[in-house]
């Protein structure tokens, strides 16, 4: 059996453009793809923290160390410059490769500058 699991994920960016007519899919700083393990052209899954909505696209190149995060053609109507945004991946495991596994979790400042970087959310307390 496989298990789709949280592979990465970007917390808490902030939305930098938002462009309605280019063509599609959210720039998303090299830098930060790379830290999150997210490849060119990978599908993402984007929640707004701002306005609740929540939506898939695919992830395209921005410039590196820019801290660009634009949400692009149609989904340029879910979110908004300024807006705070969960950026997700998911993968599917086998249950033998579970044992290994840990997310990368990014987390930024208000730039979308990297602050820490983990691989397990705490456990929520009551």
């Amino acid at each position: 059996m496989q298990r789709t699991m949280l592979k990465s994920k970007l917390h808490r960016v902030h939305v930098t453009h938002s462009e309605l007519h280019y063509e599609g899919s959210c720039a998303i700083d090299e830098t930060l793809l790379e830290a999150a393990n997210i490849c060119e052209y990978e599908q993402i899954h984007i929640y707004n923290v701002t306005n609740g909505e929540r939506f898939s696209t695919y992830a395209i190149l921005g410039e590196r160390n820019s801290g660009i995060i634009s949400v692009n053609g149609a989904a340029a109507h879910k979110a908004a410059p300024n807006d705070i945004l969960i950026i997700a991946s998911y993968a599917q495991y086998f249950e033998a490769e579970l044992e290994n596994f840990s997310p990368q979790l990014v987390y930024v400042d208000e730039q979308n500058r990297i602050q820490s970087q983990r691989n397990k959310i705490p456990a929520q307390a009551a």
